[in-house]
């Protein structure tokens, strides 16, 4: 327990400091975890994400006092393997996966992991978008897409959830450096219009309510329909939602989606008092979005970019760059914490003044919002547990 600990207050990105403890080796010390809050201490999601560290790691100890309102990590080694975890539904399971993309390529053994539990909500990235948009930012640094894969068992909308997810990922001794600096334009865009418990056609009038946007700007758009009646021995929540991905020329995904509020039900309360969500709404809505995406710009999508700042720190000692759109508050306190665990600092210039050097691409990088490259050289992070064969 003496050796390097760190110490923090408060709740916020618990899940950045464990997952960065984790992968450093340093232990965390978190006081004062909502102190003054009627109900103080951790909840129960963060609970089970801690449950989830300790299945994959070995030798890790974790106490927490009798509130909840201290915790104290020291991190064991990642094993991996073939696991199965119980989502808590306050969160969906896009809370959990973030996670195990940053912390599976680096286990002893590939990692086959079942999640189950809510695939969809209006809080965290759904399964759906993770998939579209992080496993292409995952297969660049890992070099290869053999054995990365993510199978949508069952859907499980909020609040009572009952989906199942099954990740794999392959490990890896070393990452490879990246410069991601050309986004490309968008050629062709694609989506799935997803409906759990309640009738097909809701899919097609999303489809057909995006499609009105879209196709104002581009002809290519298809949207996969994916109707879900729910397993007849659980009560599943009905809900509905969409999510839609821009590609490039050079094969840069850019992703958004939009859920549809929860329903209010006898043993569970609303997550908000807003009204029920039409399906014309929710497709222009997530039309919208993407749009407003794509603005934004960048080789990551906005719910990608701290996967991608990790994975460079992680890299080899070389020098690793992407461009990126405005950075996102949790991007920034990502950003923060790197340089706590890893002591590593990004340079980030703004793509408008430091593309004055570069020849013909004038236009087109001033298409859109503000663009920034961020530059870093990784700590040569190397994956002990993972045998040379």
């Amino acid at each position: 327990m003496a050796r390097n600990t760190l110490s923090f207050e408060g709740c916020n990105y618990m899940r950045q400091r464990l997952v960065l403890a984790t992968l450093s080796g340093k232990s965390v010390k978190i006081k004062k975890i909502r102190s003054k809050d009627d109900n103080p201490g951790i909840r129960d999601f963060e609970a089970s994400f801690i449950r989830l560290l300790d299945e994959l790691t070995n030798g890790s100890i974790i106490e927490v006092n009798e509130t909840g309102s201290s915790l104290f990590y020291q991190p064991g080694m990642l094993h991996g393997g073939t696991l199965e975890h119980i989502c808590n539904p306050e969160r969906s399971i896009g809370y959990y996966l973030e996670a195990l993309f940053c912390l599976a390529p680096f286990m002893k053994n590939p990692l086959k992991i079942t999640l189950k539990g809510v695939t969809n909500d209006n809080v965290d990235p759904s399964v759906d978008l993770i998939k579209l948009s992080g496993l292409p930012v995952l297969k660049r640094f890992l070099g290869t897409d053999e054995g990365l894969e993510i199978k949508i068992l069952n859907r499980g909308a909020s609040p009572r959830g009952g989906g199942e997810v099954h990740f794999s990922c392959p490990s890896r001794q070393k990452l490879r450096p990246i410069n991601l600096t050309s986004p490309g334009k968008i050629k062709r865009i694609r989506g799935v219009a997803w409906t759990s418990k309640v009738a097909p056609t809701t899919a097609n009038r999303m489809v057909d309510s995006a499609r009105s946007v879209l196709n104002q700007c581009l002809p290519d758009v298809y949207i996969y329909t994916d109707h879900s009646k729910g397993r007849r021995h659980i009560e599943n929540s009905p809900g509905f939602g969409l999510t839609l991905v821009a590609e490039t020329t050079e094969g840069i995904f850019l992703c958004s989606e939009v859920v549809s509020n929860s329903n209010k039900s006898d043993s569970l309360p609303p997550k908000s008092d807003s009204l029920p969500s039409v399906p014309e709404d929710v497709g222009k809505e997530a039309a919208i979005s993407l749009l407003e995406e794509i603005y934004r710009g960048g080789c990551v999508d906005s719910s990608n970019q701290s996967l991608a700042c990790l994975m460079m720190v992680l890299g080899q000692r070389d020098i690793s760059k992407i461009q990126t759109g405005p950075l996102t508050d949790y991007t920034v306190n990502f950003l923060r914490h790197i340089k706590e665990f890893f002591n590593v600092t990004f340079k980030i210039d703004n793509e408008r003044q430091s593309n004055d050097s570069e020849d013909g691409d004038d236009d087109e990088s001033k298409l859109g919002g503000d663009k920034y490259i961020l530059t870093c050289a990784g700590v040569g992070f190397t994956n002990l547990s993972k045998r040379l064969t």
